[in-house]
Order: C-alpha cells, then sequence, then structure tokens
C-alpha cells in the first residue's frame, strides 16, 4: 500500500500551506474545490455543518472537513456526572494527488494517500480532545506528542493498531482501516471519485455509516 512521509500527509497545513480561516463556517472555499466532497449518506438524518478547507500557498483546496451530529467542543474525558456525551462524525476528504512541485517552485510536494487522509482524520479527533487529569498548560505538549503518535500510526496501516471495516461508499461496499482508541474512533479508505476519505468521530458507532457524494455543498452555507 502507498504511504507518504510525513511531509506529504502534512501538506495541506504545513510545508507551504495553511488551515483558511476565512473558509470556516463558509462555503466559498468547498466552492473552490476541484474535486467532490464527502460526508455521511442519506440515512443520517441529523444535523450537519462546515467545519474547515486546507489550502496550499496558492489557494488551492487540498482537502476540508463537513461534521455530522453535535458539534464538538474542545473538553476533557473527565465528563461530568449525568452529563451526555457529545455525539458527531466528521467526514475528511483529501484530493489524490501525484507528487508535484510546491507553489513557489523551490520543494517536492509527496502525493497524498489513504495514510494523508488517516492522519488528518487522527490529529481532528485530537483536536477535541486532552485528558481530563492534565493541565491546560501542558496540552501543548501533550498535543505535540499525540500528533507524533497519529503520523506514526497513520504511517503503519498494516500494523496491529489497525483493522478493517467494509461500508458503502456511493452505494458500494469499499474497504476502510479503522482503529479506536479511549477518544474515540478514526478510519480511513480511497473511492473511486478521485478522493481519499478519512472520518473521526465518538458517540456514535462507525460499524453503521455509509458515505456518499455531497451533490449541493451550497446547501451547507
Amino acid at each position: 500500500m502507498e504511504t507518504t512521509s510525513r511531509v506529504g500527509a502534512q501538506a495541506p497545513v504545513a510545508e507551504g500551506a495553511q488551515q483558511s480561516p476565512s473558509a470556516r463556517r463558509t462555503v466559498d472555499g468547498y466552492l473552490q474545490a476541484p474535486f467532490p466532497w464527502y460526508g455521511l449518506d442519506e440515512a443520517f438524518t441529523g444535523p450537519r455543518w462546515l467545519m474547515q478547507v486546507g489550502t496550499t500557498a496558492d489557494g488551492a483546496v487540498e482537502h476540508g472537513s463537513i461534521g455530522h451530529g453535535d458539534e464538538p467542543s474542545v473538553r476533557c474525558e473527565a465528563v461530568a456526572a449525568g452529563e451526555p456525551r457529545e455525539k458527531f462524525a466528521v467526514v475528511v476528504t483529501v484530493a489524490a494527488q501525484p507528487s508535484r512541485r510546491s507553489a513557489d517552485g523551490t520543494g517536492l510536494l509527496e502525493a497524498t494517500s489513504v495514510s494523508s487522509a488517516a492522519w488528518l482524520a487522527g490529529v481532528g479527533l485530537l483536536s477535541f480532545t486532552w485528558p481530563g487529569q492534565m493541565d491546560h498548560s501542558l496540552r501543548d505538549d501533550w498535543l505535540e506528542q499525540q500528533t507524533e503518535t497519529a503520523w506514526a500510526l497513520a504511517d503503519d496501516l498494516e500494523g496491529p493498531e489497525w483493522s478493517r471495516l467494509s461500508l458503502p461508499v456511493d452505494g458500494v461496499a469499499s474497504s476502510f482501516y479503522y482503529r479506536e482508541s479511549e477518544f474515540g474512533w478514526v478510519l480511513a479508505g480511497s473511492t473511486e471519485a478521485g478522493v481519499h476519505l478519512g472520518a473521526y468521530g465518538r458517540g456514535m458507532s462507525a460499524y453503521g455509516l455509509g458515505f456518499s457524494v455531497i451533490k449541493d455543498i451550497a446547501a451547507y452555507a
């Protein structure tokens, strides 16, 4: 299976790239993407909401996320007694890209792969979680360490931490890599539509999910 180096997986958000603050909660960035966006299929009838897109330095959209269910907040795992846990699933669409030059022509960005989607999904889940016993001042160090772990796991999809899960994509059974942790679950796979899919969530079982192309992303605005 193809894997990417860390630079390849981080390309949308690191080397020569940035998260687009103006794209959060707006549909503009999504409309600029040259690839289809995916979300949960019609079997999911709950709330759906835009999150953010990732762009290269020259403004090309390379990935983005669509949320489903309760909008997650950054919170610790020590949920107060009787307080309901947020139930959400986020679908990450990553453009399938070959190796290519960076926007300024000075470097080479490696191809995106299923590992790229797995890493973005893993980091996405971490962004809404931290251990309840941890002081907030230590969260950055913890997040950095867990991000490294998420990358190592994403770069070893055939390793023991992952299992295989078959879920429908556009009505066709497709194979995904799947893992669970104390923070929630993460999965990743590819589609026939030229994109890789990642997903993460908690409080909603991954086993009953299905994915499909979003026919009208503008309806999310």
